[in-house]
Order: structure tokens, then sequence, then C-alpha cells
């Protein structure tokens, strides 16, 4: 059949399963907005309030449903405005397709009204990205992008379509989508050869991250741990990756990571790595990274083996695949002396907390008062600081997909968008987006997008009315000057979220913290409270950057 470019767009999209976007219109996409309105009753469109927020969005509906998202704007500013969100979905490999228009075939190259190169632009930020000129190439090329989105490592790709190829007619054809299949790289012998060092292994740990997530493989990765009966330590981005009730689970590992994290590290004698990739959030000290271990790695990313720290084995392939074979090879084993070390370990390791004040709430009180309102299944958003770590450090994650937030680019103004597109994806569940003021005064336009489509969002503002991890390193590492990081600003967010039309609370102090809490979480409507803390807490324990365990700082002036 006959169909234009903007339609066949749209039945592309239906090939591919999608049916929800995020999205802005403008000028060059005009077409594509038509043909959504035509197919309005099988592709739901969320409209933005700002194509950032469209972008977090897509990602937020990726990370937590396993879907590739799907987001669309128009040319020029419109287009450069994703890149932010397209950066923060590759640095943390989520699959995307951005869609954006551009000026007509003929008006390329000529500095015309709102015409900029997307694709030189996002190249570095993309795993691939398209222009395409011909409207005889454009289903081809939409059926590829999701491909590749969606297999190997994932991660976003973009696609460019100038205004003239989404009015174009030309024949399409309706295919069945190619299923994406991630074989297996490694051999029996590698695996035999891994679960031999396995077995000489007296104090092994396994180290995961976000990979195991987007592998879907927590279930192989829990069989596999209880088989050889290995303590689990997380990254951030693997949190919800193995049932943090576990008796085999440590905490997270790295800069903010536990104590036991951290010794476990330094004394092991084999490090199992499923799906992360050695940042330097987590091996500050490349270096000694597990200096008495023989370090395994398990990804589907050739490039990441040997890229930050040298490994004596690894297997390549599908998490899900590579740990079941893996299972199989190696032998039942027991460890109960290493296990009752890490336990001694993590005693030793805690942090005082601050004393009650009747001036503040203190966000572990918070963090755990949500968490008693909240279901397993739930699901947890937050921007980028201070109530970042304090979350990955307090609320307990039981399931993966339930963990939202910008790991790699580390995005202060993601939460809002992120959580929209969760909330969007998960109507039955409810989501809580801990935010702090800074990052919240970045993105906060989307409150209009939270009260047009009336989401169920539950957002904690730990307001401390400064910036406080650019703070925090002030007072750390530049002898208390704190430049540019106390701005103090006067927002009521109270009187900010009924002007956009959702309801506002505040909590003084931790006394009032379990009946204003209880009181939010009493209906499916969406809240922003402001939750006054200290501009003093501080994110303890904390590695400094490039350094060890052995240098871990626990309590500050």
């Amino acid at each position: 059949m006959k169909l234009n470019g903007s339609e066949i767009i749209a039945e592309c999209l239906l090939e591919q399963g999608v049916d929800t976007v995020f999205g802005y219109p403008g000028g060059a996409v005009l077409n594509i907005y038509d043909a959504l309105y035509k197919y309005s009753d099988k592709i739901t469109h969320i409209l933005s309030s700002h194509e950032q927020g469209a972008a977090h969005a897509a990602d937020g509906y990726a990370r937590t449903t396993g879907k590739c998202g799907v987001v669309i704007a128009t040319s020029g500013p419109g287009a450069t405005n994703l890149v932010t969100g397209i950066a923060t979905a590759y640095m943390d490999s989520i699959p995307m397709v951005a869609i954006t228009g551009n000026v007509t075939n003929d008006l390329l190259a000529r500095d015309s009204f709102q015409e900029v190169d997307i694709c030189g632009i996002s190249l570095p930020v993309t795993k691939h990205n398209f222009i395409v000129k011909d409207v005889k190439d454009l289903a081809n090329v939409i059926r590829k992008a999701f491909r590749i989105a969606m297999s190997g490592r994932k991660g976003p790709v973009l696609i460019d379509i100038p205004k003239d190829v989404t009015g174009a007619v030309c024949e399409y054809d309706k295919i069945t989508p190619e299923i994406t299949e991630n074989k297996l790289v490694s051999e029996k012998a590698d695996f035999e050869a891994a679960a031999k060092l396995i077995a000489a292994s007296k104090k092994p740990m396994i180290y995961m991250g976000g990979g195991v997530i987007s592998a879907d493989a927590s279930a192989e990765l829990l069989e596999l741990a209880e088989k050889i009966d290995c303590p689990v330590a997380s990254s951030v981005m693997g949190l919800g990756g193995f049932p943090q009730s576990h008796k085999l689970y440590m905490g997270t590992i790295g800069m903010h990571g536990g104590y036991e994290t951290g010794k476990a590290t330094d004394n092991c004698d084999l490090i199992l790595t499923v799906g992360a990739r050695f940042s330097d959030r987590v091996a500050g000290d490349r270096n000694k990274f597990g200096k008495n271990a023989t370090i395994i790695q398990l990804d589907i990313d050739k490039a990441e083996i040997n890229k930050n720290v040298r490994t004596d084995c690894c297997l390549l392939g599908d998490l899900k695949d590579t740990l079941r074979e893996l299972t199989k090879a190696v032998e039942k084993a027991e460890r109960p002396e290493w296990i009752a070390q890490l336990s001694e370990w993590g005693k030793n390791g805690e942090v005082t907390e601050t004393p009650k004040s009747e001036d503040y709430a203190h966000p572990y009180h918070i963090i755990e008062a949500v968490r008693a309102l909240t279901d397993d299944s739930d699901i947890i958003v937050t921007d980028v600081g201070q109530h970042q770590m304090w979350v990955s450090q307090k609320y307990r994650f039981e399931q993966p997909r339930t963990w939202c937030t910008s790991g790699g680019l580390g995005t202060m103004g993601y939460g809002l968008g992120a959580a929209v597109g969760s909330a969007v994806a998960h109507p039955e569940k409810r989501v809580v987006l801990f935010t702090g003021d800074g990052s919240f005064h970045m993105n906060l336009n989307e409150l209009a997008t939270v009260c047009s489509y009336d989401l169920n969002i539950k957002i904690i503002v730990l307001n401390n009315t400064v910036l406080g991890m650019v703070r925090q390193w002030q007072k750390l590492f530049y002898g208390r000057r704190f430049s540019q990081t106390d701005p103090h600003r006067k927002t009521d967010f109270v009187k900010l979220a009924e002007a956009f039309g959702v309801k506002g609370a505040r909590i003084h102090n931790d006394d009032d913290a379990e009946q204003v809490l209880a009181k939010a979480f009493e209906d499916n409507k969406a809240i922003v409270i402001d939750c006054r803390i200290s501009p003093d807490e501080n994110v303890l324990p904390m590695i400094p950057p490039g350094k060890t365990v052995d240098e871990l700082i626990t309590e500050m002036e």
C-alpha cells in the first residue's frame, strides 16, 4: 500500500510493538504529528513541557519496562534539547529511539531556519544515527534503528528525517520484526576455566552492575550466588538486580558504599564481575582495586574487558546465558567463615547519624518512612546528588526495574522526566521521586506534564537550600570555600506545586514525617513534599576519589 513518510513512521512503530511515545511538536515534524493524530487510537503521545523532559521520560519508560523508549522532537533547538537525555541513556546503556525532524532536503547545509546537524552533534552519544533523505529507505532505517537499540549492549539510536521525506509517498510493506538474539560468544572451555578459579577460591565476591537488569538476568544471578555461597555487592546502577533482604547481599560498592564492601574488595581472593564496568566511582584506585583477587568479568560488550581493570578471565555474551552456563559449570560450595567475616566488618563500619533536630528532618528518616509505605514493586526514581546516594544506601530494593537513576552521566534534572515515563508505563504502581532542591529547580516545569496526565507521582524534595554534594566536596577538599553552593533560594515548593495544579505539603522535622507521608500516600494523586533537611548533612561513608577503603571517611567535623 502507498503511504507517506509520516504514516510509514507510525506503521513501523506499531510493527515494533510501540504504543507510547514522548515528544514535543514543531514545524519540521508537523507531518509526523498529523500522522500521530490519525493513529491516536493505537499510539499514545505524551506531551512534555520541554524536549529534555521528553527524552528523560522515554528513558524512564525504557528502564522500568525493558522496552525501547521513543521520543520525537522538531529540528534545531528541539533536537539539541534532546542531547542531554540521549547522553544519559547512552552512558547507562538504555535502549531509546529518538526521531527528529529536519528542514527539507533542498535547505540542508544552508543555515536554514531551525536547521542543525543533529547527527554530527549526537554521534558521540548514540550507538548509531541516521539521516534519511529518501522516503524509500525510511521503513528499513526505522527497523534497523530498533534492532541496534535493543541488541548487544543496548543504547540510544537517532533518526533524523527531513520534512519533505515525511510528506513523500511510496510503497510500504508491513513485515514481522526480526527477533533479536544475543549469541553466546565464550565456549565451554572458558566456562570450565572460570569454574576452576571459583572452586579454588576461599573468599570470593560478586560485583554486579546494571547489565544484570538490562539482560533480565536477576534470577540467574541469584541462582549462581546461592550455589557458590558468594556474597554480592552492587553498583548504584545494579540496585534491584539482587534482593537486598537476601543473606548474601552486602550493599553497594564504591565511593559511597559500605565499609564491608570496601573491605571485601581489598581482602577477597576472587571478584566475579557481572555486567559492571569498574567505573571510577567503584574502582577509585584502579591499580589497587581487588589487589589480592583473581578477577573474572562477565559482559556482553567486548570493549569493556580490560578497559578499566585488568581481568584474569572473561565470559562474553548475554548475561542470562553466561550466568546459566557458569552455574552449570560450578560446584556447590559453602563459605560460612567468609560470610561471618563480612558481617563483622559491616558492624565495624557503621556511620554515626547526626542527632535528632527540631529544625530539620533527617534524610534517612524520610527515606525509611517512605519505604514503609511502599511495596517492593513500586518504582523509585531519583535525580542526582546527595539524595541519590542516601536513597541508594537506605531504600531496600528487592526487584529489578524498580530503581531509576542517572548513574553514568549523573544528570541533575533527570528525575521528574524519568518519573513521568515510569508512571506512564506503570499506571498500576506508585512512583516516588526523590530529588534535591538543586536538581528539582532544573526541570520542575515537568510538573505541568504530571498534572496534565494526572500521574500518581509522589515527589519528595530533600531540601537543604544548598547544592549539597558539591558543597560536601568543598568542605572536604577546598577548605570550606563554598563558592556558589549556598544559593538559599526562596522557592516555596508547596505554592509552586499548587500553581501547577498539584498538591503540596511540607515536613519540618522527623516528628512530622510519618503523618505527612501517610496522608500523601492515601490517594493516587501527585504531590510535592518539601522536606527541610540540614545543609550540613553529608553522604557518608565516602572513599575520596582515587583512593581505597583504607582512607574511608566515616565522620566530618
